[in-house]
């Protein structure tokens, strides 16, 4: 509480009340029959003050406050004095200066309060008439609010609390993606596996309108985003309904939560028209908007909205009584020049959210997909029944696509309803193997689920009929809007297209067509985008049958097209002409639709084609992707080339992924990548299982190819690009690949090439602005001293990569010196691996001297760099020092038993080292003697690798001696040491005390 308010609060306390205050108390055990007293009406003035105490605080603004005090001024209710103090009390904040007031009234009862009371319902300012009706309209608009969510439909009602948009919160993106920006929802999943971006910020609901440190401001403007289906909408509701609940955003005093299909009804509209046709019971709008209070102004669904927002040629209007078209309006609440004080939350798809400038909006979140353990989850809670869930996630982990289009909660609902229909009704046929499949079930069992039922079992015409008259008039609605994009639809737009209402909005159509209702208007949509893609391409198959003309042309006349495969070519050419892919989905279902396992569900609406469509198809669709045995590389493979891929896919042609699958498999690659090859391979690291965690092209590739798959490869996690022959050129394209903003590999390994300095300058470059690399090998290649240094560079800038290897890179002392210097201010990174790089005595004490002060370095490979015991003597003063090396790896560096007494006496402080290799040194008995007896009274060390070197029986009796005592060593190498058979009797005694070694 603000020192005002405890300096009020104490002027109403039990031991000092005031005299109104009293007087209140005694009227409520006086006869509230007699007529008013003194005292009674005394007190009506400060009981009115007390109730609206809080009001007055929240809402009285500078300028609301000196008019104030003027009128008492006025009414010789203050002096010039108590103006002063007023003025300045509570350190000159409003609120607290309204504290000081009311106390100095509560003195003067009781015409202080009353002048006070007076002065506010005279007034006609938006200050006062919040002040006086706040509460009252916030209540009702709460209530009605809660009315309207209650009767809204849901699509993830079945969902588990866990699963809900609220609770799997919202991540902090720092701009769109190209993929985001560029391309088909679906797609976007498929690319990305579900998997989205990594390395972001989670966001809690309840934060969303606040500020994210304690010296940043609220955001005036939110964007979320988030594919079709993702949850936004819900997340919309479910924001709302806690705020309604006071769960959240206790600061706003107004949420005004509106669609965007709402808006498509209107023409010209103000901006408190709008707010007085959404929530007519808000009978001032004005008061709302004016930013004497705060108010939330929700945007849900831009994808949605039938204009295109043009924030370059948009008329501005800064009063919100002005009627302006409805697409000036909403750009010109986003610019700011209207409703400047409200806060905006837009929420939208993310290829239409890009048309906002990024410069206005000042937070961009994005709603995260399931997981493939929250599919898990859901198909549980959803399928309760064991057997059944168990073979249904059987199904999904068999086959990967259905299962990342899962990581899209809608899509999720889909497929657990359609697969335990199926298993329920013993389908003859199994479970669907392709979305098609999915689809065609989905749709035929609502059909099936509207048919017209009596005392017998359906008749196969019943459903038939059905089939024809719910689906028909359903497709030919999804293709116009889809061609259209338009994806809400009126009343009007239903009849037109032949849909029966009563049908659309019985039970079984609810499933398909969701009817949406607000106070302006009623509309329609599909349950889900790839519902409206999935019944379009059923019409267009049907209709391209018999239609003369392109059934794309808006037009009543184009130029004839007469026969199917006219049809299919046309829809092909305009899917890979369209740069955004918003065709993509609708022709992998006109492929799927030529499989007869497919088209049987739905046999009485799309009839029945013999196999010679479907095997045309598969030949044309992979005459598009190029010769097979054509030469290698080419343009980099488009997205649009991967969707045709996936109508192969639909269409249950596969011989050609099969065999590329096949190939990738066994590690035979090599020699074999023609285009079409590129854009099937381009295909599997999509959806391949075996990709998904390891995605291994070593050996394969060149130049060419790496040039062909480049977009692709973006979205691999852990990449391995092995004995590739790559050279300097190649790493311009990797660089390229690491600098993008969409780029998703975690892991790379570039071993065994042919990698110079110029390469490595360009992945120096890379690193400078990458974020999600976290592994770089690059051993066996040739980026020498200088390459090394490019490299160290970077690093010191780079805050992602954690572990690198340069192992026989030749990058010799200078280049060591170079690391060294990264490791005294780099802090990420936690393994470095200079393994057989000639680095010297002086390039280990370089490393020396930067281990001392580094604290971040956890293991540290200097195997065969010709350390000596120069060397190994600096590395002991380190690790004297040094607090967070657990691992050091010493083979093979010419350590006698000088280095090793180095090393032996700072194992005797050190308690942070647990693994130490000197394997292939010149240790002798005396080394061995004084790792004896720093064994003795080192607890850390785990494992200790002394094969190899030079021990003799003395030696090895000194160790076991040591082993004896020594509890903490877990393994101990002892090979090839010249050992006889006391050493060996040594050893069997020392273990017959020893409870922890178990490698010997």
């Amino acid at each position: 509480m603000s020192r005002g308010g405890r300096q009020y609060e104490a002027l109403l306390g039990r031991s000092e009340r005031v005299t109104w205050q009293r007087d209140c108390y005694m009227d409520l055990q006086s006869n509230p029959g007699g007529p008013p007293s003194k005292s009674d009406r005394d007190a009506h003035g400060s009981v009115w003050v007390h109730q609206h105490q809080q009001q007055l605080q929240r809402f009285t603004t500078a300028s609301f406050l000196r008019r104030m005090l003027s009128h008492l001024r006025v009414q010789e209710l203050l002096s010039v004095v108590d103006e002063m103090r007023v003025e300045d009390g509570g350190g000159r904040q409003v609120e607290e200066q309204v504290m000081t007031l009311l106390s100095l009234l509560a003195s003067r009862a009781p015409h202080g309060p009353d002048a006070l009371q007076a002065f506010v319902e005279n007034s006609d300012s938006h200050e006062a008439r919040l002040i006086l009706t706040h509460d009252h309209m916030v209540k009702e608009h709460q209530t009605m609010l809660l009315q309207r969510l209650a009767s809204s439909r849901d699509r993830m009602y079945n969902a588990p609390p866990s699963l809900s948009s609220a609770s799997r919160g919202l991540l902090l993106v720092d701009g769109l993606s190209n993929l985001q920006q560029k391309e088909h929802d679906l797609m976007q999943v498929n690319t990305a596996r579900g998997s989205g971006r990594i390395h972001l910020r989670s966001l809690a609901l309840a934060r969303l309108m606040e500020p994210l440190t304690r010296v940043s401001s609220s955001p005036r403007v939110s964007l979320t985003v988030g594919v079709a289906g993702i949850g936004k909408t819900a997340l919309v509701r479910q924001f709302v309904t806690q705020w309604c609940l006071r769960k959240v955003c206790g600061d706003i005093s107004f949420v005004l939560p509106l669609s965007f299909w709402e808006l498509n009804s209107l023409e010209k509209v103000s901006a408190e028209r709008l707010v007085r046709l959404a929530f007519p019971h808000l009978s001032d709008p004005s008061l709302v908007l004016s930013g004497a209070c705060r108010t939330l102004l929700i945007f849900d669904g831009l994808d949605e909205f039938r204009c295109r927002l043009n924030f370059s040629d948009a008329s501005t209007c800064s009063d919100p009584k002005k009627e302006v078209s409805v697409e000036d309006l909403v750009t010109n609440i986003i610019r700011g020049n209207l409703l400047p004080d409200v806060s905006v939350w837009l929420t939208s798809r993310s290829a239409h959210a890009a048309l906002i400038p990024v410069g206005l909006v000042d937070r961009l979140t994005e709603v995260p997909g399931f997981t493939s353990q929250d599919v898990h989850t859901f198909l549980h809670h959803y399928l309760p029944e064991r057997d059944t869930a168990g073979q249904v996630w059987a199904h999904l982990e068999s086959h990967k696509f259905l299962m990342v289009m899962s990581y899209i909660p809608c899509v999720c609902q889909i497929v657990m309803e359609t697969l335990r229909f199926l298993l329920q009704k013993g389908s003859p046929d199994g479970l669907p193997r392709t979305c098609t499949e999915l689809y065609a079930h989905f749709c035929a069992m609502n059909a099936e689920a509207g048919a017209p039922r009596g005392r017998e079992p359906m008749r196969t015409e019943q459903v038939q009929a059905s089939q024809r008259k719910l689906l028909g008039p359903l497709g030919r609605l999804a293709f116009y809007g889809l061609i259209k994009h338009k994806y809400t639809f009126g009343e009007q737009d239903l009849r037109a297209h032949g849909v029966d209402l009563p049908s659309a909005q019985g039970s079984h159509g609810a499933a398909l067509l969701v009817r949406e209702e607000s106070a302006i208007f009623v509309a329609y949509r599909f349950a889900h985008l790839t519902v409206q893609e999935f019944l379009a391409a059923t019409f267009y198959h049907v209709s391209s049958k018999r239609a003369i003309f392109d059934l794309f042309s808006e037009s009543a006349m184009s130029w004839p097209k007469l026969g199917f495969q006219n049809h299919f070519r046309n829809a092909l050419q305009r899917s890979q002409q369209d740069d955004g892919g918003h065709l993509d989905v609708l022709v992998r279902f006109l492929a799927g639709l030529l499989s007869p396992s497919a088209a049987k569900p739905l046999a009485a609406l799309v009839g029945k084609d013999d196999c010679s469509q479907q095997v045309w198809a598969g030949g044309f669709l992979q005459s598009l992707l190029g010769p097979t045995g054509g030469s290698e590389g080419g343009a980099a493979v488009s997205l649009r080339e991967v969707n045709l891929a996936y109508c192969l896919q639909e269409l249950k042609h596969t011989e050609l992924l099969w065999k590329v699958e096949e190939a990738l498999s066994s590690g035979s690659l090599a020699g074999t990548l023609s285009r079409s090859h590129c854009v099937a391979l381009a295909y599997l690291l999509q959806v391949s299982p075996e990709c998904r965690q390891e995605t291994n092209l070593s050996d394969c590739l060149n130049y060419s190819t790496v040039k062909c798959l480049l977009p692709q490869l973006l979205y691999c996690s852990h990449l391995r690009l092995e004995n590739n022959h790559f050279k300097d050129n190649v790493m311009e394209l990797l660089g390229s690949l690491l600098s993008a903003k969409d780029c998703q590999v975690q892991k790379i390994s570039l071993a065994d090439n042919s990698i110079g300095n110029l390469g490595a300058k360009a992945l120096s470059r890379a690193l400078l602005v990458n974020r999600t690399l976290t592994a770089l090998d690059l051993r066996s290649n040739n980026i020498g001293a200088k390459g090394a240094r490019f490299l160290a560079e970077a690093l010191k800038m780079n805050q992602a990569l954690v572990s690198i290897n340069f192992q026989n890179n030749a990058i010799g002392e200078e280049g060591t010196r170079a690391l060294a210097d990264v490791l005294l201010v780099n802090r990420k990174l936690v393994s470095l691996n200079i393994q057989n790089n000639a680095i010297g005595p002086g390039g280990a004490r370089r490393l020396a001297e930067a281990l001392k002060t580094n604290q971040a370095l956890t293991e540290l490979n200097l195997c065969s760099n010709q350390l000596g015991d120069g060397g190994a003597t600096a590395l002991a003063q380190a690790l004297v020092e040094n607090r967070t090396l657990l691992s050091l790896h010493l083979q093979s560096n010419s350590i006698s038993d000088r280095g090793m007494t180095a090393l032996t006496r700072s194992l005797r402080t050190n308690q942070c080292l647990q693994s130490l290799n000197l394997r292939e040194n010149s240790v002798g008995v005396v080394g061995a003697r004084n790792m004896a007896a720093a064994l003795r009274e080192n607890g850390a060390l785990r494992n200790l690798d002394l094969t190899a070197n030079l021990l003799h029986d003395e030696g090895v009796q000194a160790i076991a001696g040591a082993i004896g005592v020594n509890q903490s060593l877990t393994s101990l190498h002892l090979q090839w040491n010249f050992i006889k058979v006391g050493a060996t009797k040594a050893l069997a005694h020392a273990l017959t005390s020893n409870t922890a070694l178990n490698l010997l």
